[in-house]
């Protein structure tokens, strides 16, 4: 089947659930779902965004102004603590981060009277272990793109024909898995991730990840980025920097950037490990 005659596919299949609600992040995903969402359900649907302390301001502003531009009702839900459930950081996190939040979306879809709720996981989602997804599939979450069976290069193929600005945006994730498992999550630190990644984002990095380890920060960068590392300038710049925002240590990882580099201490006991980015 083709990217489009999935994509006429996902339209039809959205039409038939009436009214939904998308959990929308901003991502490359759940935009493409909303786009398709808009023109299959016009106003019989609603973009819902859950704003954490584990989710980036910049992220959630990105995810307002693709609302505003995709013309779509858009409720923010903001969440000012850290669920007690993951406040340890268990290697479950995932999932019972997710099972919290989507309950949620439901409890909004029940009381406007939208039939279902959806989400952006897509066909090579489902090939890797993410206990997350076991928690939308305990609650009833409807994961169209996957259903049709979009792999994530078609989605971005066709966002990049619906002229959506997301077609080429890297992979992102919440806060939480940067801070490795067992490791107790503080507001504080949180932000000083995200000051930290988005330091390294205006300074040109597109994909940068801020590993807290206690008081050491470890920067992945993609692996074809590491080399602009390799001079003092800026090296020493990065690590006045990163002093100053409160980090004692601040290392490179010379492997750069791969998806679930904390999840490497973790096995399912099928020889894979959870994937995270």
């Amino acid at each position: 089947m083709t990217g489009e005659e999935k994509y006429q596919e996902l339209l039809s299949s959205l039409q038939t659930l009436g009214s939904l609600v998308v959990a929308f992040s901003g991502g490359v995903d759940s935009t493409f779902l909303l786009y398709a969402a808009r023109q299959a359900l016009g106003d019989r649907m609603v973009a819902f965004t859950v704003d954490t302390p584990y989710h980036a301001r910049w992220e959630v502003e990105e995810a307002v102004a693709l609302a505003q531009k995709l013309q779509v009702k858009h409720v923010i839900k903001r969440k000012e603590e850290i669920l007690p459930e993951v406040k340890n950081n268990p290697p479950e996190r995932c999932y019972l981060c997710k099972k919290a939040l989507f309950k949620e979306i439901l409890g909004f879809a029940k009381k406007e009277g939208l039939a279902w709720v959806a989400d952006g996981t897509n066909a090579d989602d489902s090939k890797d272990y993410r206990p997350g997804l076991r928690a939308l599939r305990e609650l009833g979450i409807k994961s169209p793109l996957c259903e049709v069976g979009f792999t994530k290069e078609e989605i971005r193929t066709i966002s990049k024909e619906l002229n959506l600005p997301t077609w080429d945006k890297p992979a992102y994730a919440c806060l939480l898995s940067r801070i490795p498992y067992g490791q107790k999550v503080r507001v504080e630190d949180l932000k000083k991730i995200e000051k930290a990644e988005l330091y390294l984002r205006n300074m040109g990095f597109k994909v940068v990840r801020v590993r807290l380890h206690e008081e050491l920060a470890r920067i992945e960068v993609a692996p074809s980025e590491r080399g602009r590392f390799f001079q003092f300038q800026l090296l020493d710049e990065v690590v006045r920097n990163f002093k100053g925002m409160g980090f004692k240590y601040v290392a490179l990882d010379l492997e750069g950037y791969r998806t679930g580099s904390l999840n490497e201490v973790l096995c399912n006991g099928r020889g894979k490990t959870e994937t995270a980015s």
